[in-house]
């Protein structure tokens, strides 16, 4: 076991070797001993042992495995000298294993070990990516958990900060090939981390690759299955997939097939689904993700089908008005309830559907169905009408911070869901209807268009996806969602906007 005195001489005798340092192999063999040592010891050889690594190829296991003991030592300052030092061992064929190690080493505890990794990480990412990535793949894959989560939010957080000569476009490709492979068996939120690595490369950025991403999201979602309402995961599942996909989708990434997924296999079971989540309401949370993707439907083999489904559903919401008894009072003892924040999904898909098929609601087959539509929407325009004028009587006169305060933020996205609904039964009322007037869903921000500018065709979606989800096809951690902001869900009677204040 060498001694301080030791490790300089032999330091002396390397370094003063020069092109004939090779020539000195016990010399470097006295250092690499130097792991044996005590704390002084380990430290020279820490800094000495990556030094000289290069010039003794036949010694690269036995260096490696010694300074890989001193990143696992007791001692904090050993362990941040021997980290900083591994990036001088990446090369040639060594840098997988390397990257390998150093992506062990993200389960640290210590916050500035966990830095001195990140930084190394990145340094050797900058000398070969490939083979950066081949050892955090190897991890993501096949190592512990605490591991593989922490080469995930490395690669999600990471890859942006890198230049392009880095990323290149095979660099990328391997990425891609990869990350199907982790696919097959992630939780919703490696799922959700994923996304956010795939749909942040240069090369999935185009027209294809975002019909590429899609696809992925949509085998994730297992869209050729028999949709399960009763089964939490399946339904988690879907809405995670399904959160992702939609700010992928635009005028030339279509989302045809979630939405004949939806209209045939989730809407006719909205009333059964089930949800782990505590507080979500599980039906809008699927109606506002239909109503999303409806602006941005292809050819539709079973449009007609879908818009059927969708008239029907769209119909249970919107009550007949009741009967009035001899007197002139109402026969019942109280008004229907208008779930006003249902109907604006409901009608705004079936009106982004129903342009595709302009005479659906008047072909003679429908002739009776748009009768009792009218007055399912005659008498709905009608209570729609009080309601929006209690809305404006309450926000009358208030600005600033006024309209901060909980209460009336609730009422102000309680305007903006009456004003497009009213919006579009004016459309429907038409003769015949009309499917022209447009409406930014209430939970969406307004985009502003400069004068002069035409208004973005790509994506308008995107809303902060579900925290956390059982939306992962196979690992078991279970995780949840968080509700989307902007919930407003009007369960009313008599059209008293106070009562939807105290919820449902």
């Amino acid at each position: 076991m060498p001694t301080v005195e030791e490790l300089y001489r032999n330091y002396g005798i390397l370094a003063d070797a020069t092109e004939q340092v090779g020539q000195h192999k016990d010399a470097y063999q006295v250092i690499l001993d130097g792991v044996k040592g005590g704390t002084k010891e380990k430290r020279l050889a820490a800094q000495f042992i990556p030094k000289f690594f290069k010039h003794f190829p036949e010694l690269a296991d036995s260096a490696i495995n010694a300074q890989l003991d001193l990143c696992e030592d007791e001692d904090v300052s050993i362990r941040r000298q021997a980290i900083k030092e591994l990036p001088q061992f990446a090369t040639g064929e060594n840098l997988p294993r390397v990257a390998d190690i150093l992506t062990q080493l993200l389960q640290t505890d210590d916050s500035a070990e966990f830095n001195l990794v990140n930084n190394a990480l990145l340094s050797i990412f900058k000398m070969d990516a490939k083979g950066t990535l081949g050892g955090l793949f190897s991890q993501i894959l096949q190592g512990e958990d605490i591991v593989r989560e922490r080469a995930i939010k490395f690669l999600s957080t990471k890859l942006k900060t890198l230049p392009d000569e880095v990323l290149t476009k095979e660099v990328e490709e391997l990425i891609l090939t990869e990350s199907k492979k982790v696919l097959e068996d992630v939780t919703g939120e490696e799922f959700v981390l994923f996304m956010k690595i795939l749909s942040g490369l240069k090369s999935l950025q185009t027209v294809s690759g975002r019909q590429q991403l899609v696809e992925l999201v949509a085998e994730q979602a297992d869209l050729e299955q028999t949709f399960n309402p009763s089964d939490p995961d399946c339904v988690d599942r879907l809405l995670q997939c399904t959160r992702q996909a939609v700010p992928l989708f635009s005028k030339n990434v279509h989302s045809t097939r979630f939405v004949t997924y939806f209209c045939e296999q989730v809407l006719p079971n909205l009333s059964t689904l089930t949800t782990p989540v505590e507080g979500l309401d599980i039906q809008l949370e699927v109606l506002k993700l239909l109503a999303e993707m409806s602006s941005f439907c292809g050819d539709m083999e079973k449009l007609e089908t879908n818009l059927r489904k969708l008239f029907d559903k769209l119909l249970e919401y919107m009550p007949l008005p009741p009967e009035e008894a001899e007197n002139g009072e109402n026969a019942g003892n109280e008004e229907p309830k208008l779930q006003f924040s249902y109907v604006e999904c409901l009608l705004y898909s079936f009106h982004q559907l129903g342009r595709k098929l302009p005479d659906f609601l008047t072909a003679k087959l429908n002739a009776e169905k748009l009768k009792d539509f009218k007055i399912r929407l005659q008498y709905f325009a009608r209570g729609l009408q009080v309601y929006i004028r209690q809305l404006r009587l309450a926000l009358q006169g208030k600005t600033g911070e006024a309209l901060k305060t909980e209460e009336n933020k609730i009422k102000v996205v309680a305007l903006k869901i009456t004003n497009n609904i009213n919006v579009l039964i004016k459309d429907l009322f038409h003769i015949p209807p009309s499917y022209k007037s447009t409406v930014t869903l209430s939970w969406k921000p307004v985009q502003k268009v400069e004068i002069g500018q035409k208004r973005a065709s790509e994506d308008t979606t995107s809303g902060s996806p579900p925290k956390k989800s059982s939306a992962g096809p196979k690992r078991d951690a279970r995780q949840i969602y968080n509700p989307p902001s902007g919930k407003y869900s009007s369960n009313l009677s008599n059209f008293n906007y106070e009562r939807s204040l105290q919820g449902k």
